[in-house]
């Protein structure tokens, strides 16, 4: 006789809250007026985030290891990693609900009559909104799952709804349908690979879960394959989730080709809810076993940093350049997670936090830069912005200097933290590259500040708009985390270290 499922619903609240409101969404989706449905969808998808991230605060200090039976594990990093992403998905949320952003149906033709009427009329695709509310309740599952089936599980969960709106961008319609299949295909080979690794590991620990895995792994021997195989795979389904090197062919096309918003949001909170995963596999379960993983990891995290640095270089497009950006970022990342220590993973949470804010503004600012026809993303025509509006101007070069890790912004303390950790773990190399690499990375985003500000503009037709008081209030808002995060991180580093602690 099986026992009584216990799920312990106050820690489980948050994930619940999102999929209820998801839900909701998908209700109001089919029975709501197509005039009110905008705004009850903004609404109700925003106030679900809030609600969710207050019934994340009533838990900010408790732990479980059976919050669902034992496959969710709530703990410090956990709560840490779940409320950076609902902050993220709030202020993302906030610019995909600008109206000039998803106007227009899925069907119409780019100048076509039945767009400008769908314009006119202001119908938007609200259909964006519960699909971004079933990705953060996979996002606010993936760091939290402690076997390999709800891992699995919230992989698919958060990267379906991504694939669906990748697609949805009316500007570019065929390159973003073309976007969303690259990220579909592709990523179901990652999830395949992921599958394919957790079967390996089942049979080399006879067990599903982190704790299980971590017990075989104590006791068994450095030289079993099953282990080497699992671990491979498992890492190869991660690896791309982060778009790391040799893994990232996907990551400037689906950037380039998805909404602007969307682009921003997935760059931020997908990456926040991967290394969350990658964490807790590889210093909780895998950490004994770290000859195996270590070298390997290094490596790849040395050839991110510089592919993602070197190739950026190269863009002119300002999309496909932050795309190189977050590779090179995902780079750095790792140097937090071959740390191996407490100092690494405080400075990878605080990382991911940094950086989420500092995406979420900058990809908000795109979406102001416009002409006739839709955003303006190639980089010649961003010559002279600085003249046209200064202070559009002045927040993505606020935003570029946190991405190159200068002085009083979050970038150059999440830098220093990370490089510090990895430095203090033995791993002097990976610091070393990091360096450079960011020596590298900051030629192309003052590149881009030297355009706007020095470069002619040649009476190019680039404007840019009045943004929504939405939009407004989401990049001022991620604009003054950067500058806080920089100039008196004391507060939120303590927090981390305070709470920066997995349990079994």
């Amino acid at each position: 006789m099986s026992d009584t499922p216990v799920l312990q619903y106050s820690f489980l609240a948050p994930i619940l809250i999102v999929l209820g409101g998801a839900v909701i969404g998908v209700l109001l989706e089919a029975f709501a007026a197509a005039k009110r449905r905008a705004v009850l969808q903004l609404t109700l998808t925003l106030g679900t985030l809030f609600i969710a991230f207050l019934s994340l605060l009533r838990i900010r200090n408790l732990t479980s290891a059976k919050a669902a039976m034992g496959s969710v594990m709530i703990d410090g990093p956990t709560i840490l990693m779940q409320g950076t992403i609902l902050l993220i998905a709030f202020f993302a949320v906030m610019i995909i609900g600008d109206v000039d952003n998803f106007t227009a149906q899925a069907s119409a033709v780019p100048g076509s009559d039945e767009e400008k009427s769908a314009l006119q009329a202001g119908r938007q695709q609200t259909e964006i909104f519960p699909l971004t509310l079933f990705a953060v309740a996979g996002m606010l599952l993936f760091p939290a799952a402690n076997d390999l089936v709800t891992l699995f599980v919230a992989l698919e969960v958060l990267s379906l709804p991504l694939y669906l709106m990748a697609g949805l961008s009316r500007h570019r319609r065929l390159f973003s349908q073309e976007a969303a299949l690259k990220y579909f295909l592709l990523g179901a080979y990652a999830s395949a690979f992921f599958l394919f690794g957790a079967a390996f590991l089942y049979g080399f620990s006879y067990s599903v879960t982190l704790s299980g895995i971590h017990a075989a792994v104590i006791g068994g021997t450095a030289n079993n394959i099953f282990l080497l195989i699992g671990l491979t795979f498992i890492s190869l389904g991660l690896l791309f989730k982060v778009g790391a090197v040799p893994f990232h062919a996907w990551t400037p096309d689906v950037y380039q080709g998805a909404p602007t918003p969307i682009t921003g949001f997935m760059a931020a909170a997908t990456k926040v809810a991967a290394f969350g995963a990658m964490l807790r596999i590889y210093y909780v379960t895998f950490a004994e076993a770290n000859w195996n993983w270590r070298p390997i990891l290094t490596v790849i995290a040395i050839a991110t940093m510089l592919v993602g640095s070197i190739v950026a270089i190269t863009q002119r497009d300002i999309k496909r350049m932050l795309a190189y950006s977050s590779i090179a970022h995902a780079g750095f990342l790792f140097t937090g997670v071959i740390a191996l220590n407490k100092a690494g993973l405080a400075a990878t949470l605080f990382y991911l936090l940094a950086y989420g804010f500092a995406t979420i503004g900058a990809f908000g600012v795109i979406t102001l830069v416009r002409d006739s026809s839709g955003e303006i993303t190639d980089l010649n025509r961003w010559a002279g912005l600085g003249r046209r509006s200064p202070k559009i101007a002045a927040l993505f070069s606020f935003f570029l200097f946190a991405f190159a890790g200068i002085p009083l912004t979050s970038g150059f303390i999440g830098k220093f933290a990370i490089f510090t950790a990895a430095y203090e773990s033995g791993n002097i190399g990976v610091v070393v590259v990091g360096v450079l690499s960011s020596a590298i990375a900051a030629f192309f985003y003052i590149r881009v500040i030297v355009m706007m500000y020095f470069a002619d503009d040649n009476g190019d037709s680039l404007t840019v708009v009045i943004p929504s008081p939405l939009t407004s209030i989401a990049i001022w808002v991620s604009g003054g985390v950067t500058l806080v995060l920089g100039v008196y991180p004391t507060p939120v580093l303590n927090a981390i270290n305070t709470l920066a602690t997995f349990i079994r």
